[in-house]
């Protein structure tokens, strides 16, 4: 019986893959803001880095707004994506991912790599994603306060 808490991806798995579980590790707020970003830029990397720096407030554009941009085009495509069982281990979910994107990129066919990206990872996150974009729910990470 092997431990499957930790596994590395298959020397083969697209890179995209990866990106995949990085963006599972960010809250709601960024999930819905990087969807909103997406629409401007297609590179996942991108996208995550220039939401960063919104969020952080030197990006020249408000992360409010990235959010309720990413909010109202998750409402506007959930449906068609759907949701995806969740699962605990590193190998199933990179399998998970790879599924859930293929659906996501059929589903929402104009979307680039970096909507494709975040959509995925919203549809993997659904429920808590869910909430923050129909308002029923707080951020899943307490808000930065600035040092004054």
């Amino acid at each position: 019986m092997s431990d499957t808490r930790f596994a590395l991806p298959a020397i083969d798995d697209p890179g995209s893959t990866e990106v995949g579980v990085i963006l599972l590790g960010l809250d709601a707020q960024r999930l819905l803001a990087g969807v909103g970003f997406a629409r401007l830029a297609d590179d996942p990397a991108l996208v995550t880095q220039a939401v960063d720096q919104a969020r952080h407030g030197v990006a020249g554009f408000g992360f409010p707004g990235l959010v309720a941009a990413g909010q109202a085009r998750w409402r506007a495509v959930r449906d068609a994506v759907g949701s995806t069982p969740g699962t605990s281990s590193p190998a199933a979910l990179r399998g998970a991912w790879v599924e859930a994107a293929q659906r996501v990129a059929a589903a929402v066919p104009e979307a680039g790599p970096a909507s494709v990206a975040y959509l995925t990872a919203c549809s993997l996150r659904r429920g808590e994603v869910d909430r923050l974009a129909d308002g029923d729910g707080e951020p899943d990470v307490v808000p930065e306060v600035p040092a004054g």
